[in-house]
């Protein structure tokens, strides 16, 4: 929560966090939703409108747990559940960004597809499957290939 503050207060209106994995996995779902409430909560108090992603690392966990985890988020208050830090194995799958979105009430929770999104086509099938932002490193690219297809028509 420290740090967290100490970003807002260094000019952040954005916050990530992963989700504490291995308290998921054993099954400590309150101490899940807990951390996450309590650092949601810490945040919006310094700065109301401050948008709280936690990241799920799908590609750790089975859909049990990805459900588990994304009720957990609600719960506890934050914006977004988020797939993946790119940095694991794995990034945003569609059969996910669907399970999450089922998993999710649209109206509280938002869903933010990151790691792997690489082309237009890809982007448009997250949205498709109920993503609500993207998170991707290859925008030059994307972009690029909106460009030349508007240029077409």
């Amino acid at each position: 929560v420290f740090e967290a503050l100490k970003a807002i207060d260094d000019g952040a209106v954005e916050l990530d966090m992963v989700i504490n994995i291995g308290h998921l996995k054993s099954g400590h779902t309150d101490e899940v939703r807990d951390e996450i409430r309590s650092l949601t909560r810490a945040a919006k108090t310094r700065l109301p409108s401050c948008c709280i992603k936690v990241i799920l690392e799908c590609s750790l966990l089975t859909d049990d747990e990805k459900v588990s985890a994304c009720k957990l988020v609600e719960e506890a208050g934050a914006d977004y559940v988020k797939t993946s830090t790119g940095f694991s194995s794995g990034g945003a799958t569609i059969a996910d960004l669907r399970l999450m979105r089922a998993s999710t009430d649209p109206t509280k929770t938002h869903v933010k597809a990151s790691g792997g999104i690489r082309t237009l086509d890809y982007l448009i099938e997250c949205l498709q499957a109920g993503a609500d932002r993207i998170g991707a490193s290859a925008t030059a690219a994307i972009v690029e290939d909106l460009r030349t297809r508007k240029l077409s028509e």
